[in-house]
């Protein structure tokens, strides 16, 4: 399933699910490894604040990816090379963060994908603050998160597909993926985009 997802890319799956689930387009991939689709553990933490991100690292099966909601509080690094070491070593998939991560070089050379709005050097505290939550669910701008959906990211950004719409959305994205070939197989014959669709 992850690999058939991977291969569909986001924005076939995000098509394929009626355009829904697309996470803010500022969200983009900073690991050296820039696909990912993986069941979704879920983590709310204060702004400025990364010890949820630690303990989630723990918690959440292995196989997952963290999906970080901030609070609000972006410019900070919430993430870098150790946390990312620790999540390899932990077995989660990736990360996906609506805030910024630094040590960003050292991100790069490692396998694991990492997804978020930028990089800003900021440090974080560690205070446990009521606000920190894991495996609650989340708003990452539109889209409402919980533990077990799936997040499919790319290059072209992230969406998040329902727990429940999963084989769904794989039968939609096999369709449309196979009508997109036949797309390009009528163009190279010469055919027009305007043509093809009727427009």
């Amino acid at each position: 399933m992850s690999r058939e997802f991977r291969e569909l890319g986001a924005a076939t799956v995000h098509e394929a699910i009626s355009r829904r689930g697309a996470l803010p387009s500022v969200i983009k991939p900073f690991g050296g490894e820039r696909k990912l689709a993986a069941p979704v553990f879920t983590v709310s933490t204060s702004p400025y604040q990364n010890i949820a991100i630690h303990e989630a690292l723990y918690e959440a099966p292995r196989g997952s990816a963290l999906i970080v909601e901030t609070g609000g509080g972006h410019e900070a690094g919430y993430w870098g090379d150790i946390l990312n070491s620790a999540a390899i070593a932990a077995g989660i998939a990736g990360l996906i963060i609506d805030g910024c991560v630094r040590d960003v070089d050292r991100l790069a050379s490692m396998p694991l994908p990492v997804f978020a709005r930028g990089v800003c050097l900021r440090g974080t505290g560690k205070e446990r603050l009521p606000a920190h939550l894991l495996g609650a669910p989340i708003r990452i701008g539109e889209v409402l998160v919980h533990s077990g959906d799936w997040a499919v990211c790319d290059t072209d950004g992230v969406v998040i597909v329902p727990a429940d719409e999963v084989d769904a959305a794989l039968d939609a994205g096999r369709s449309r993926e196979a009508k997109e070939s036949a797309v390009l197989k009528e163009l190279a014959a010469g055919r027009t985009t305007l043509d093809i669709y009727g427009f």
